[in-house]
């Protein structure tokens, strides 16, 4: 079964007052307002690390940094077969993956939610490998880079790919101290 691209579709948007600067508001946050999907999306797509929350099969949570690619409304990681968070997928497919900035008072946080899903279709890995190399360049495609071979490692089963096609996502927003927090629900 094809995976959904919740890219064609609108997810609803919320704007959470409880953990927004609209209950109370500074100055300059008067009209905060929830961060609309199209520019949340264009966040998770640039970004370049990633932080993987997989659930250990004992119930603890194992959070790793990754490399990720957007394409066609969904996530993309990769992990070797053998990796703690390959086997925490095998055995639950629940996860988060997570990216921002680590200041208090500007940025954007964003955390997507859902299923991960191996990927298994030739024609889609190709497509993928082709969106990594396109966002990460060097880092993939010169000998010198830092995750060179990355393609030919997935083509081969030596890296497998993941597919995470959103069911919620959060964004924290911070703006000068003022701070927004945005559910978006596929």
């Amino acid at each position: 079964m094809p995976m959904e691209r919740p890219d064609v579709q609108r997810p609803t948007t919320e704007l959470d007052a409880r953990y927004s600067s609209a209950l109370n508001p500074r100055p300059g946050a008067e009209g905060v307002t929830a961060t609309e999907w199209a520019d949340a999306r264009g966040r998770v797509a640039a970004a370049e690390i990633y932080w993987v929350v997989t659930v250990r099969p004992g119930g603890g949570p194992h959070i790793t940094p990754a490399i990720a690619a957007w394409h066609d409304g969904v996530l993309y990681f990769p992990t070797g077969p053998g990796e703690q968070k390959a086997r925490n997928l095998a055995h639950d497919a629940h996860c988060a993956l997570l990216t921002g900035s680590n200041s208090l008072t500007e940025g954007f946080d964003l955390v997507v939610e859902g299923e991960a899903e191996r990927v298994g279709d030739p024609a889609v890995l190709e497509e993928v490998i082709a969106a990594y190399e396109e966002k990460y360049g060097a880092h993939i495609t010169s000998a010198e880079g830092t995750f060179h071979g990355i393609g030919d490692a997935m083509r081969s089963g030596n890296a497998v790919l993941f597919a995470v096609a959103p069911v919620t996502a959060y964004g924290f927003g911070r703006d000068d101290g003022v701070y927004s927090h945005t559910r978006w629900s596929f």
